[in-house]
C-alpha cells in the first residue's frame, strides 16, 4: 500500500506560498502570525505621558530658543536679506529694494517703520514663503531682532514637539520619541538656526511635518488593507492575494498635506524640491512592501493600479499648486521683479498666459545665479565635513571693551553666534547612521530606511554643488533625522523589553552615559549659541578644531 503524499488544504497552501514569498524577499513570520500585526503594529498603551512628555521637552527647547531672542541687537550673517525682504512682503506684497545695507542697518534699528524702502522689485535667490514667515513676526512686534527672529524660534520650538510625536510613532516608543525630541532640543545648530532669521529653518519645519503625515498616512492606509483581508475561523486574518491587489484604502487627506507642506518648503528655498522627490519615492516603497505583506505576489504591479495615484498624482500636483499660490503677492502686483516681463512677447509658448511666462522666465535667472554661485566665502564648506562638523558658519563675533558688562574679570572677552551642532551628539551620528544602514540593508527595517530616507534627501542632493559656494548651516535640515537615528541607535543599546535584567541595565548604563555626555556637551557649547560675553581664554578653549577657528 502505497502512502499518498497530503496535500493541504487551500488556505494553509496559501499561507505557506505567503511565507515562502516573505522568505525570499528578507522577511520572516513566525508561525500563526497575523499580517494585521505587521501591517500596523501596535501602539504602547495609551498614557498621560504620550502628550505630555512631549510638552514638556518642547516648553524646555522653547525657553532655549527665546532666552535673550533679541541678543544681539543687530542684523547677523544674510539676516541682512531676509530681515528685509520679510518687511517687504508686508509693506508691497513682493520683494521691494533697500539701500545700501551699509546704510540701512543701522537705520533699521533706530527707526524701524521709516526705512527707505523703494517701490522697484529687487532680483531675489528665494522663492517667498519663508520670508513670509519671517515677515509675521515682524508684523506682530515690528522690525527689531526680536521681531524678524520671533517665527524661526516658534518653529523649532514646535518642531522638537513634533518629532516627540513622530518618534513615538515611527517607534511605537513615547520614550524613544521623547528621546529623540530632547536631543533636537539641546542641538546647537538647531538652537542657533532657530534663534536667527534665516530660511533653512523653515524648510526643516515643514520638511519635518511632511514626513510626520506620511506616517500617519501610512499607518491609516496600512490599517484599512489589514481590515479587508479575510478573517479564518481561529479569527485571524490570514495572506490574501486578491485582497492584496484590489483592495483600495480610501481617502488619504493625510498624503495630500504632506503634498502641500513639502510646496511650502519647496517654496521657501529650492532644495525642498529634492525632499519631495525622495519621499515620493519613500512612499511608494511603503505601498509596496504593505502589498506584498497582505498576500500580493505582484506587489509592484499593485501599487501601479492601486496606489501610484496617490503616490505621484496627489503629493506632486499639489506640491506645486501649493509653489505658485505662494507667489500671489507677486502676481497680484505691478511692481514685482520681470513681473511684465512677458507681456506682448510672442513665441511658441505664447498661448501660456504672461504672468506665467513672466514667472518662468525669473526662475530661469534665479536657477543661474544659485548654480552659478561660486565667490569664496571664509566659513563656506564641502558637504563631506558636514556631518562631523569640520566647518561650522560664524555668524556674529564681537570683542566687549573690558570692564563692560560680562567682561568685568577678564581682559579679553568674546562673544559670538556660532552655528555648529552640537559635536558629541553629531559624532554619535556618524555611528548611528552606520547602525541604521545595517538594519535597513540586511534587516529590512523599514524605519531605519525612513530615517536615512530623511537624511538623504536633506543631504545627498548638496553633493551635486560641490564647486558652489555652500555652507554647513544647510544640514539643519536633516538635523531630526539624525536624532531619530541616534535615539533608534539608543533603543538599541536599552535592549528588548524581553531581555534579562543584567542585559537592560547595562544597557540602560550605556545609553544614559551618552546622552547624559551629549547634555553635558550642549552646555558647555552653550555660551557660543547665545551670544554670551565669555572670557576669550573660556572661547579659545572650546576651539576643539582648528578648523573651528
Amino acid at each position: 500500500m502505497t502512502c499518498s503524499p497530503v496535500v493541504g488544504t487551500p488556505t494553509q497552501t496559501a499561507h505557506q506560498d505567503w511565507q515562502a514569498r516573505l522568505r525570499r524577499f528578507g522577511y520572516t513570520a513566525r508561525p500563526g502570525t497575523d499580517p494585521r500585526e505587521r501591517l500596523v503594529p501596535r501602539f504602547p498603551k495609551a498614557s498621560v505621558w504620550d502628550w505630555l512628555g512631549p510638552v514638556l521637552v518642547a516648553a524646555v527647547a522653547g525657553a532655549i530658543r527665546f532666552w535673550h531672542l533679541g541678543r544681539p541687537r543687530a542684523v547677523i550673517f544674510d539676516e541682512t536679506y531676509y530681515a528685509k525682504d520679510a518687511w517687504s512682503l508686508l509693506r508691497l506684497g513682493y520683494e521691494g529694494n533697500w539701500p545700501d545695507r551699509k546704510i540701512a542697518d543701522p537705520q533699521i534699528l533706530a527707526h524701524p517703520q521709516v526705512v527707505p524702502l523703494s517701490d522697484t522689485g529687487a532680483f531675489v535667490a528665494h522663492p517667498p514663503t519663508g520670508k513670509w514667515v519671517i515677515a509675521l513676526g515682524e508684523w506682530m512686534f515690528g522690525l527689531t531682532p526680536f521681531g524678524w527672529r520671533f517665527m524661526t524660534a516658534a518653529l523649532g520650538t514646535l518642531s522638537v514637539l513634533m518629532l516627540c510625536r513622530i518618534g513615538r510613532r515611527l517607534f511605537r516608543s513615547t520614550t524613544l520619541g521623547c528621546l529623540a525630541g530632547a536631543l533636537l532640543a539641546i542641538d546647537g545648530l538647531h538652537v542657533v538656526m532657530s534663534r536667527t532669521a534665516l530660511l533653512d529653518l523653515v524648510v526643516m519645519f515643514f520638511v519635518l511635518a511632511a514626513f510626520g503625515c506620511l506616517l500617519v498616512d501610512r499607518d491609516r492606509a496600512r490599517a484599512r488593507l489589514a481590515a479587508a483581508l479575510p478573517v479564518g475561523e481561529d479569527g485571524r486574518a490570514r495572506p490574501d492575494r486578491h485582497t492584496a491587489d484590489h483592495a483600495g484604502t480610501g481617502l488619504r487627506p493625510w498624503r495630500l498635506a504632506a503634498g502641500v507642506l513639502l510646496g511650502l518648503a519647496a517654496s521657501t528655498k529650492w532644495n525642498g524640491l529634492y525632499v519631495l522627490v525622495f519621499f515620493t519615492v519613500l512612499t511608494v516603497l511603503w505601498e509596496v512592501g504593505s502589498r506584498r505583506v497582505a498576500g500580493s505576489s505582484r506587489p509592484y504591479l499593485a501599487v501601479l493600479n492601486k496606489d501610484l495615484g496617490w503616490s505621484l498624482l496627489s503629493m506632486v500636483p499639489v506640491a506645486l499648486l501649493t509653489y505658485l499660490a505662494t507667489w500671489t503677492g507677486w502676481f497680484r502686483s505691478d511692481d514685482g521683479y520681470d513681473r511684465h516681463w512677458a507681456d506682448g512677447r510672442g513665441g511658441t509658448w505664447s498661448w501660456i498666459p504672461a504672468p506665467l511666462r513672466s514667472l518662468w522666465h525669473y526662475e530661469q535667472a534665479v536657477y543661474r545665479f544659485n548654480v552659478g554661485l561660486h565667490t569664496p566665502h571664509k566659513y563656506e564648506s564641502n558637504p563631506w565635513s558636514w556631518l562631523v562638523q569640520g566647518r561650522p558658519v560664524l555668524f556674529d563675533y564681537q570683542s566687549p571693551e573690558p570692564g563692560t558688562d560680562g567682561c568685568r574679570t577678564a581682559v579679553h572677552c568674546s562673544q559670538t553666534v556660532l552655528a555648529l551642532g552640537t559635536p558629541l551628539l553629531w559624532w554619535s551620528a556618524c555611528g548611528a547612521l552606520l547602525y541604521l544602514l545595517f538594519r535597513w540593508a540586511l534587516r529590512r527595517d523599514w524605519r531605519a530606511g525612513a530615517v536615512l530616507c530623511g537624511v538623504g534627501a536633506g543631504y545627498l542632493p548638496w553633493f551635486l554643488y560641490q564647486d558652489r559656494t555652500v555652507f554647513s548651516f544647510y544640514a539643519v535640515v536633516f538635523v531630526p533625522f539624525l536624532c531619530l537615528a541616534v535615539a533608534m541607535t539608543v533603543g538599541a543599546i536599552l535592549g528588548p523589553p524581553g531581555a534579562d535584567r543584567r542585559r537592560r541595565t547595562r544597557g540602560a548604563v550605556a545609553a544614559g552615559a551618552l546622552v547624559l555626555l551629549i547634555a553635558w556637551n550642549f552646555i558647555y557649547f552653550f555660551p557660543l549659541y547665545t551670544d554670551e560675553t565669555i572670557p576669550y581664554a573660556d572661547w579659545h578653549s572650546r576651539m576643539w578644531l582648528d578648523t573651528w577657528i
